[in-house]
């Protein structure tokens, strides 16, 4: 384990153990006696001991620990046995701290490394324990992993309650509760599942990601290559599978409609736990990404009944579609934490109206386990992109902990003009923003005939008419206020959807762009190559500089790229200036006033407008990064953000460098002509070696 932490190469754990050793001093064992109380086994232990001559021998060899008694009755001298060391080690709790000593390096491996665990025989105690803490769990579907066998247990419950290891850890258990990501019939199964799991997954840490070879538009290939900038086919629908808007689907008369991702290249984990999230591994356009999405259909979470518990029962718990429960929420954290390691680009179709609130799910820790998901995310350092699917919502605290300002650095936020987001949904604005005496306000001012009804009343009003001829009209009113009422709230209804559009999120900043789910595969594969290469700048300007922060890295690189526009639009204004000045010499075009100092800044404001939008051209800057120069430059650019580093450090402490300098001069006996030499030559060595 240490040598891949070392390394930063995966970690493939085969489990398959029994839990720490046990034993007992044979030395020991084959000498001992026993004093029972009144010399009756009946009455119980009284103590053990050994003969004299056996305890000294064993005691200066350091296998026991006592010391020397006299039995009243007979008179003789026991050894009275106070601690049994023995003479071999891994007897006991020795073992223990060395299980507790892989379990602190695999907790480690699991934050610095990708750990794969593969389950190919039964996994008890510190084994079940190192299977977790490594995470990704491959479970077969015949051995388990458990803490304590059946037998045991039945052992200490009194009664045959539990009939197998299998019904404690069995992939019921273990594959439904999140613990195992995936099950496996045989081990070349395991094998198989391990190795397309590493095929998404950097050859190190922070290493390359496996990028495949992709299928341009223009290339005359056809067939099954799957282009990045091909449309999206099979779009979201609520109360279908989302698996088929991810990977596509055989349609009848129209053959195979190709979905979000490379065909074939999903590859899911942990679904047989909290099935409204569907995580897994994908490739866009041959780039390896993480992927979670939303399932719209009602689900169900099936809870065991427990043998030990007599009032336990079978419980299958019927759960909405679009709403994150603690389960689900976990799964979420969970599968964040799981690409996070493996360095893996994160794309969320985030399609969720809410977390559940109720009593029972407030009790099960919803709110922890969504607060995971913020922890997640602000620890994530690749590209993440959020994507509101057409037909998809994403309110209140769901978008919060989803939310681009989490991590700035890495996450961006974009939106289908079909999609929604916002506090609450419409009808809950409505109850709370548009209630029913605002409805009849509306009402009053747009409907003609209530128009009409309060003109005749104030008319009734004002000439002292009859209580029945006023109160004959007010009832007309308040028919007609029934009438409009249910049609009314239709129009309220809509009129706060209008301030849940991706046009208001893109107009208060809270998304980047609004991006049509048909081109959203070639809008995103083109975006992530650009973040992919915009960080890979950023982690080699880093690390000539390690002090420098991800946001001034960041900053660097953009200044240089504006710098370099910057210089070549200037420097196309030149030949522009120069081509017209050469016509205007030979009399090819009119007189041109001269350019006012006024327009020599306008110009400059304009070209800086002007790159400032060219960095958020994607292909403009992956054209700028692919360039030869580049690399050179950034390396200069590092050395120059050290050199600043250091030169700024010196000046911090030159006051309290140049008195001590002083000082010592003066301490040695010298005037003001040594001291002003000693501090030049000092403050030339300070500065050059700096530079």
């Amino acid at each position: 384990t240490e040598v891949a932490r070392y390394l930063g190469v995966p970690r493939l754990y085969l489990a398959a153990n029994s839990g720490a050793r046990i034993g007992l001093a044979d030395e020991v064992k084959k000498l001992l006696k026993v004093c029972w109380t009144d010399n009756d086994p009946a009455k119980g232990i009284n103590y053990i001991y050994l003969s004299k001559e056996d305890g000294e021998t064993l005691s200066a060899k350091g296998s026991v620990q006592g010391h020397l008694i006299g039995d009243n009755k007979t008179g003789e001298e026991r050894f009275k046995l106070t601690d049994v060391i023995g003479l071999t080690h891994g007897l006991g709790v020795e073992n223990l701290q060395g299980s507790g000593a892989i379990a602190g390096i695999t907790s480690k491996a699991n934050r610095d490394i990708v750990t794969i665990s593969y389950v190919g025989a039964r996994s008890v105690g510190i084994g079940a324990y190192l299977v977790r803490l490594g995470q990704r769990t491959i479970q077969h579907v015949g051995h388990p992993i458990l803490l304590t066998g059946f037998s045991a247990l039945n052992s200490v419950l009194g009664q045959e309650l539990y009939t197998s290891n299998m019904q404690l850890g069995g992939p019921d258990i273990m594959y439904r509760n999140g613990v195992s990501h995936l099950t496996a019939i045989s081990d070349i199964d395991a094998v198989n599942r391990t190795l397309e799991w590493l095929s998404f997954v950097p050859e190190c840490r922070n290493g390359r990601l496996p990028m495949l070879p992709t299928v341009s538009s223009s290339s005359p290939l056809t067939g099954d290559a799957d282009r990045p900038d091909r449309t999206v086919a099979v779009k979201p629908k609520s109360g279908e599978d989302v698996r088929d808007c991810l990977c596509g689907k055989e349609v009848k008369d129209a053959g195979f409609l190709p979905g979000f991702l490379d065909r074939g290249s999903f590859f899911e984990t942990l679904s047989g736990w909290a099935n409204g999230i569907v995580v897994g591994r994908g490739r866009l356009g041959g780039i390896p990404i993480g992927l979670i999405a939303v399932e719209t259909r009602t689900t169900s979470r099936i809870v065991p009944a427990d043998p030990a518990d007599l009032d336990s029962k079978k419980l299958n718990l019927a759960r909405a579609g679009q709403v994150w429960y603690p389960d689900s929420a976990f799964k979420t954290a969970q599968a964040i934490n799981d690409f996070r390691t493996e360095d893996l680009p994160l794309v969320v179709l985030a399609n969720w109206r809410g977390f559940s609130g109720g009593t029972r799910d407030m009790y099960d820790e919803v709110l922890k386990f969504g607060s995971y998901i913020v922890d997640a995310l602000r620890d994530y350092e690749q590209p993440v992109i959020v994507y509101i699917p057409p037909g998809a919502e994403l309110r209140g605290g769901a978008w919060v902990v989803v939310d681009p300002s989490i991590n700035k650095e890495y996450m961006e936020m974009y939106a289908d003009p079909d999609s929604r987001g916002g506090v609450l949904e419409p009808e809950g604005i409505v109850e709370i923003k548009y209630r029913e005496k605002d409805l009849k306000a509306t009402m009053h001012r747009l409907d003609t005939t209530l128009m009409e009804y309060d003109a005749k009343l104030n008319e009734l009003v004002s000439s002292e008419a009859s209580a029945a001829e006023v109160s004959a009209l007010q009832k007309s009113i308040k028919q007609r206020e029934s009438e409009l009422l249910p049609y009314y709230r239709q129009m309220a209804v809509a009129f706060a959807d209008l301030h849940d559009t991706p046009g208001r999120m893109k107009a208060k900043k809270v998304i980047r762009r609004v991006v049509q789910w048909a081109d959203s595969r070639a809008f995103f594969h083109k975006r992530l190559r650009r973040r992919l290469a915009e960080l890979d700048a950023v982690k080699k300007l880093r690390a000539a500089s390690p002090s420098t922060t991800q946001a001034e890295a960041s900053s660097a690189l953009k200044n240089l790229f504006c710098a370099d526009r910057k210089a070549e639009k200037e420097k196309e204004k030149e030949k522009r200036s120069s081509r017209a000045k050469s016509l205007k010499a030979l009399g090819l075009v009119p007189r041109m006033r001269s350019a006012s100092g006024s327009d020599r800044t306008d110009d400059e404001e304009k070209i800086v407008a002007e790159t400032e939008e060219e960095w958020q051209d994607d292909d403009l800057v992956l054209k700028w990064l692919a360039r030869s120069d580049v690399n050179e430059r950034l390396a200069a650019l590092g050395e120059k953000m050290v050199a600043e580093e250091v030169r700024g450090r010196c000046q911090s402490h030159l006051h309290t460098v140049l008195q001590v300098c002083t000082e010592e001069v003066r301490r040695s006996g010298g005037d003001d002509d040594a001291v002003k030499a000693a501090v030049k030559e000092l403050y030339d060595a300070l500065f050059a070696s700096s530079k």
